[in-house]
């Protein structure tokens, strides 16, 4: 029987789609993947206007499942692809941490809004591989000195700084979160439906052209530092709760 790990429901024009994982952090497991790919087409029906990208649980996504193989990630390109071209508006909703991937998604949808205690990082370098496939709707979004400092150094920072950076559109406590999502929603839904799909076109024209083939080269190189004796390490360091092997001795 398979478990059912991202839920989709329609309402008033209304789609939500919930990661709904916490065992594993909301991590993009192959199935979860799966279920995702599969909610986002089932919510291009014409009847959808909005999509909103909600989860259960601490974390709205930790990103890539390390428990997997590395060829994982293949999926992940297309995931993302499929938001960042998505005919309808994305609003992604963040009660909880994102890390890696995770940061990928809310990169790829249109309008994210995040409560105020939630943090991010770009885990990737710490892992002894690199955030090569997220960079492609990620840089897209962050100010430049930002990425040089955060892709270097795998910091953790807040949802402030998140908004600063160009990650979110709002950041407010927590109590507010579900009334600031739903500001976005009702100002969405007075767009016509065409309007905004041949609006959301020209806001990502530029692009699409090139979209694919950096997916291409991307996908090419986060698979060789995962399977690199680095990568290898750093994901056993990360399973055993340990420092690699490169992080030098206090």
């Amino acid at each position: 029987m398979t478990v059912e790990l991202v839920h989709l429901s329609v309402q008033s024009g209304i789609a939500t789609i919930t990661l709904d994982s916490p065992a594993n952090r909301n991590a993009l497991s192959a199935p979860l993947r799966a279920q995702l790919l599969d909610a986002l087409e089932r919510a291009a029906d014409d009847s959808v206007r909005v999509v909103v990208l909600d989860h259960t649980g601490p974390a709205f996504c930790a990103g890539m499942d390390l428990t997997e193989p590395p060829e994982a990630v293949t999926e992940l390109p297309r995931i993302l692809e499929t938001m960042w071209t998505y005919p309808k508006p994305v609003v992604a909703k963040l009660a909880g941490h994102a890390r890696a991937g995770g940061i990928g998604l809310l990169a790829a949808a249109d309008i994210a809004v995040a409560a105020t205690h939630t943090t991010f990082a770009f885990t990737e370098v710490r892992l002894g591989v690199v955030p090569a496939v997220i960079s492609v709707t990620v840089l897209a979004q962050l100010l430049p000195r930002a990425a040089h400092e955060l892709f270097l150094t795998g910091e953790t920072f807040d949802a402030s700084r998140a908004r600063a950076i160009g990650l979110l559109n709002s950041a407010v406590p927590a109590d507010q979160l579900d009334a600031e999502v739903n500001r976005y929603l009702g100002m969405l839904l007075q767009g016509g439906p065409q309007a905004l799909t041949l609006t959301k076109q020209l806001l990502r024209r530029s692009s699409e052209p090139t979209m694919a083939r950096e997916f291409a080269a991307m996908l090419e190189l986060s698979a060789a530092c995962f399977a690199s004796a680095e990568g290898q390490e750093g994901i056993r360091a990360f399973a055993e709760k340990r420092p690699a092997s490169w992080v030098p001795a206090n």
